[in-house]
């Protein structure tokens, strides 16, 4: 199994996922135009993506998937409660995600299924779920949008042998920020988005013996910087003992690397 991020952010998220000969889409946040070039850069045609599968409903998660499904035949899973959104309504194949629950997907050519499980969040789109990806005794999670660090997490995400992660904002960027308080509020409540700080608490939780890279998703543009957000996670792996770990930032603007799980 190999994890691409292919835009991560407020403009738009989405991370290519192959398998074997199976291919996916986790979100796909933005316009059809940029997803198809984000695509191509991976050396991936919209043709290829067999199954879209969308964390929650906005649009910055939604915004293309049902054009996917309509143009190029992908089988796009979301929540139930989304079907009748614009952002999915088109395609012709809807399939609903379990929410705390989970469903396997053929990987063509006889190999095994991939194995998905779905871990609600406490975020201000419900149903928000993490995901966690198996496939060969392999595992790959992403955690983005996740509101704060609840602590029945660790035993629902654990094993992960690669991780995508929210590093969403720093409080005193955040507070100077030019957002309107009433978006800074929303950003930084309950049921928000991961600060620093809160990431760190959740990734210490997080972090088994198997994880040997994590990538540090969902930055803000305006109340954080990559070099914020890596000094704070490595501080906590340092803190571990787990130095050894291979960390990323993923990108609102670039494709990143392809990883192996």
């Amino acid at each position: 199994m190999h994890v691409q991020v292919l835009s991560s952010g407020s403009e738009g998220n989405s991370t290519l996922i192959r398998c074997g000969e199976l291919t996916l889409l986790v979100d796909a946040g933005l316009s059809m135009r940029a997803l198809t070039e984000r695509l191509e850069a991976a050396r991936v045609s919209p043709k290829q993506v067999d199954h879209v599968l969308l964390t929650h409903a906005h649009l910055d998660h939604a915004r293309s998937a049902g054009i996917v499904g309509k143009r190029h035949g992908a089988v796009v899973h979301c929540p139930e409660a989304m079907m009748q959104n614009r952002s999915v309504a088109r395609a012709p194949e809807l399939c609903a995600l379990p929410i705390g629950g989970a469903f396997e997907l053929e990987v063509p050519g006889g190999d095994e299924p991939l194995l998905i499980e779905t871990i609600p969040l406490p975020h201000d789109c419900d149903p928000t779920v993490a995901l966690r990806l198996t496939h060969r005794e392999r595992t790959a999670v992403i955690c983005t949008d996740c509101g704060h660090p609840r602590h029945d997490l660790a035993p629902l995400l654990s094993g992960a042998h690669l991780m995508l992660l929210e590093f969403n904002y720093q409080p005193e960027l955040m507070a100077t920020s030019p957002y309107p308080a009433k978006l800074r509020k929303r950003i930084s409540g309950d049921r928000g988005h991961l600060s620093n700080a809160q990431a760190q608490e959740l990734l210490s939780e997080l972090v088994g013996t198997e994880l040997h890279t994590l990538v540090l998703g969902h930055l803000s543009q305006k109340t954080n910087t990559p070099e914020l957000a890596l000094s704070a996670a490595r501080e906590t792996l340092e803190a571990l003992g787990r130095l050894d770990v291979e960390v990323h930032v993923a990108s609102q603007h670039e494709v990143g690397l392809n990883l192996e799980v």
